[in-house]
This record gives C-alpha cells, sequence and structure tokens, in this order.
C-alpha cells in the first residue's frame, strides 16, 4: 500500500528526492540524464552515480561539464540499459519516462528492476500536464497523452509483484529559465525535430514566455506540477 501525499508547494526535485532517499554511499542511476546536472548533484551528495542519456549532444556536454566527482555517463535507452543485473541501489527517471516510447516504458521500468537489488528503489519524477510551463512547452510538443502514458505504466508496474509503491508526492517544481535563448536551447536539444519547431515559432514562443513566466531574482521562473512515485524492488 502505497502512502499518497499531496503537497501542492514549491519544492525543488532534488529536496523532494532526498526526503524518500538515502543517497550517501548509494549506487545510482539517473537514465535519461540528459546535460548531467542532477548526476553531478547526486554525486555531491556522496553517491556514486552512472548517467544513461542516448542525445548525443547532451551526452557530450554532460562529459564536458566541470565533474563533481567520480560520476560516469553512458550512452543507452531506458528499455536497454548499458548495465548488470543488480548494479544499482536507486534508479532515478528525472522528467525522462514520458519521453521513452510510449510502447516501451514498461521495458524501461522493467529494465529498472533488473538492475536495481532487492529492496532497492525506483524514483519516477515525472511533470503533470498543468501549469504555465506546461502551456508554454505545449506551443513545441503537446505532451499530455505521453505523460498520461509514463504514470499509467507506473501504476502498472507498482501493480506488476517486482515493485511495491511507498509512496507518491505531488509539488510545485520551479522551473528557472536566464533568457528566452536559455529556454529555446534547452527545448532543442531534446531533438532536432523540436530544434526545429522552437526555430520555426520563435515569435509566439519568445511572447508566451515574457508572458508567463514571474521575474525574481535576475530570472524567469515557472512553477511546474510534478509528481514523484517511489518504487521498492521486491524480490529476495
Amino acid at each position: 500500500m502505497s502512502a499518497a501525499v499531496s503537497s501542492p508547494v514549491r519544492r525543488r526535485a532534488l529536496e523532494v528526492i532526498r526526503d524518500h532517499a538515502d543517497l550517501a554511499g548509494r549506487r545510482v542511476v539517473d537514465v535519461g540524464c540528459g546535460e548531467g546536472g542532477l548526476v553531478r548533484a547526486l554525486t555531491g551528495l556522496g553517491a556514486e552515480v552512472v548517467g544513461v542519456e542516448c542525445g548525443r549532444e547532451m551526452l557530450e556536454r554532460a562529459r564536458a561539464a566541470e565533474p563533481a566527482g567520480g560520476e560516469r555517463y553512458l550512452e543507452g535507452v531506458g528499455q536497454a540499459l548499458p548495465l548488470p543485473d543488480a548494479a544499482a541501489d536507486v534508479v532515478v527517471f528525472m522528467n525522462s519516462l514520458h519521453h521513452v516510447p510510449v510502447e516501451h516504458m514498461a521495458a524501461a521500468l522493467s529494465e529498472a528492476a533488473r538492475v536495481l537489488v532487492p529492496g532497492g528503489l525506483a524514483l519516477v519524477n515525472e511533470p503533470i500536464a498543468d501549469g504555465d510551463f506546461f502551456q508554454l512547452t505545449r506551443l513545441v510538443e503537446d505532451e499530455e497523452d505521453v505523460r498520461s502514458a509514463a504514470y499509467a505504466a507506473v501504476r502498472d508496474a507498482a501493480a506488476g509483484g517486482r515493485f511495491v509503491e511507498r509512496a507518491e508526492v505531488v509539488y510545485l517544481n520551479p522551473v528557472r529559465m536566464e533568457s528566452y535563448e536559455a529556454f529555446a536551447q534547452r527545448m532543442g536539444l531534446i531533438d532536432e525535430t523540436r530544434k526545429a519547431r522552437v526555430a520555426a515559432g520563435e515569435e509566439l514562443l519568445r511572447s508566451r514566455f515574457h508572458e508567463l513566466s514571474e521575474v525574481r531574482d535576475g530570472a524567469h521562473w515557472f512553477d511546474q506540477p510534478a509528481r514523484l512515485n517511489v518504487l521498492v524492488r521486491t524480490g529476495g
């Protein structure tokens, strides 16, 4: 039985993760690690972290960044993780499960179970299709259906016997953007199709970016509703 927690307050994703996972000294896999920001943050907390990413440009950026410690980056996809069985204590999907093709989402969660030790944690953090940031990003690609599919895959995994759900937490994740240009670059890093859509829709996107964001501390901020599901790997 999971403990559902509704907490519609502003909190950073890393803080929510730290509430539910002991990270120091743990072997952590960040699936879909992007440019490696979370990998480096978790390494700074004492975890032994491997980031897995399929996007070549983001992987290059992750490897080029100043390391936080002994973190590593591997090229791969969630549905076929380049890691052996029982290689991790924690597997994190930080806003990445909905980027896995819908037909492979169940396989990605099965792969998380495979690489986890019994009692290990799968932490699946997903943006909810709501709020100002979603209204902005949906102008590039409307992810409502894939985000719903990702949540359904999490529910199925929790009911399928390889995991037991420990908690579900809903909160507001603050998204900070230095400028419209930073937003456009971030959106374009996902794939070439998005990069082209951002370029083609620049006038509308720029206008909506400034309408929907809150300017404070010299940056543009959005509150993104998010959901963290904490799953415990079963087995002896």
